[in-house]
């Protein structure tokens, strides 16, 4: 693959390539609103480039580690002491335990991770994986620019198209939900985020496959005569993109589509049942061996290789690998250089600490927080970087980290997530770095 990112990079060395390829970005995503807030998603000018044999390695591992999570999450559905280890509000657990009239929590799902000598997957976003109709829409930005056709002229490359195999899986939900059989689709989130320009390229995408599609705030929707309506209009398979979390601190005024889930009258995607995955809490009960009889051998060895050391932040006893720790919290306070501290409940980095770069003093305070709320610790994994070109004032070679996010579809690889950022911490949503789309080389053109 060094050989190909090595032509790539070979053909910006043109300065009018490179300069028309720039434009061409800028441009692509002006016309396709591809901004998160009023910043553009991407200004890498190459995307990210996998070798067949690396994808496929990254498809087998998610798949085996979403063995181990559906184990997991069954015990915890029958299992009430276990569910006391995810910390779930009352409310969060009565809609988790109801039928969701569905086969699968997550439909989609995305595990996000690092692909170092092998992934490691430090979070898994069971709720509201977002990110697909934008690498789909960059992938299209991608293919008109003069760099990647020029490009094209020596390698053969797949693009890693992931937005209709959302529909896919909702389609197939509500065929399982089998009260009606046309459906009518509320994409439900919060109004003004800065993901909204997504929500539209989905309602969009639904619409050009005859598919009826509104955008709508929970608090618009209104249960009546069990019938979820949203902005006048019936419907009855949500595309659920409000968090749970966020859905219960609106109380009543958010209440219409609690109560129509709970009733079955609407098929919701992803279910609220997803919750119990979602928490971060739940890579603690993976890789913490009191838990380890909970899976098969194969799913063993699946965690071990993919999830790194993760445990619930408190005091007393634990293990590290096969030795025993005496006392957790003086263990994380001793290893702050690789170690992670994150709420248990929260999303876009918000909270994460990242032991090697605050100070003794500030990881101490960290710690205190972290013990008298819901936090996990994890053992910091190698996180690589890449030389990427990047468009600012000209086209300039930056060193960045670069993280790699496979898409589950009913636990099936299609697609990934590909996010690149100067700073330690990957994520758009925190205001740092870019997203660039992936693609598969296939070999010589």
């Amino acid at each position: 693959m060094r050989r190909a990112v090595a032509a790539y990079h070979a053909l910006l060395e043109d300065g009018d390539l490179a300069g028309e390829s720039a434009e061409a970005l800028r441009e692509g995503q002006r016309e396709r609103n591809l901004v998160f807030g009023d910043h553009p998603l991407c200004i890498a000018l190459r995307p990210q480039l996998l070798e067949r044999p690396r994808y496929r390695a990254a498809a087998e591992a998610s798949h085996a580690v979403y063995g181990a999570l559906r184990t997991l999450e069954r015990a915890l559905l029958r299992d009430s002491d276990l569910r006391t280890e995810l910390d779930l509000d009352p409310e969060e657990e009565r809609l988790a335990l109801a039928d969701p009239g569905v086969r699968s929590s997550s439909p989609s799902a995305r595990l996000d991770g690092f692909y170092s000598d092998r992934l490691r997957y430090v979070e898994y976003n069971a709720e509201s994986p977002a990110g697909m109709a934008y690498s789909d829409n960059l992938s299209e930005v991608f293919a008109d620019l003069p760099v990647m056709r020029a490009f094209r002229k020596r390698y053969r490359l797949r693009a890693l198209k992931v937005r209709d195999r959302q529909l896919a899986v909702m389609l197939r939900a509500f065929r399982q939900w089998g009260k009606e059989t046309t459906p009518v689709v509320a994409i439900v989130d919060w109004r003004g985020l800065p993901t909204v320009a997504e929500f539209e390229m989905f309602r969009e995408s639904f619409e050009r496959r005859g598919i009826r599609a509104v955008i709508c705030d929970p608090t618009e929707l209104e249960y009546r005569e069990g019938r979820l309506v949203a902005d006048g209009t019936l419907v009855n398979l949500v595309y659920r993109r409000v968090l749970t979390t966020e859905l219960l601190a609106k109380g009543d005024a958010a209440r219409a589509l609690r109560d129509a889930y709970l009733d079955g009258a609407a098929c919701v995607v992803n279910t609220f049942r997803a919750k119990l995955l979602h928490k971060k809490m739940s890579l603690a009960l993976l890789s913490d061996d009191r838990y380890a009889s909970l899976y098969s051998p194969e799913q063993r060895r699946a965690i071990a290789r993919h999830i790194p050391w993760t445990r619930r932040v408190a005091e007393g006893p634990a293990t590290h690998g096969d030795k025993p720790v005496s006392d957790l919290s003086a263990f994380i306070l001793d290893r702050r250089e690789t170690l992670v501290l994150k709420p248990n409940d929260e999303y876009g980095g918000k909270g994460v600490v990242l032991g090697w770069t605050v100070t003794a003093e500030e990881w101490e305070q960290s710690l205190l927080v972290a013990l008298t709320q819901s936090y996990v610790v994890q053992e910091a994994v190698p996180v690589p970087r890449e030389s990427f070109p990047v468009a600012l004032e000209g086209v300039a070679f930056l060193d960045l980290a670069i993280d790699m996010d496979p898409y589950l579809f009913e636990g099936r690889v299609t697609g990934c997530l590909t996010r690149l950022s100067s700073s330690a911490l990957l994520n758009v949503t925190a205001g740092a770095g870019s997203i660039v789309p992936a693609y598969v080389v296939e070999g010589s053109a």
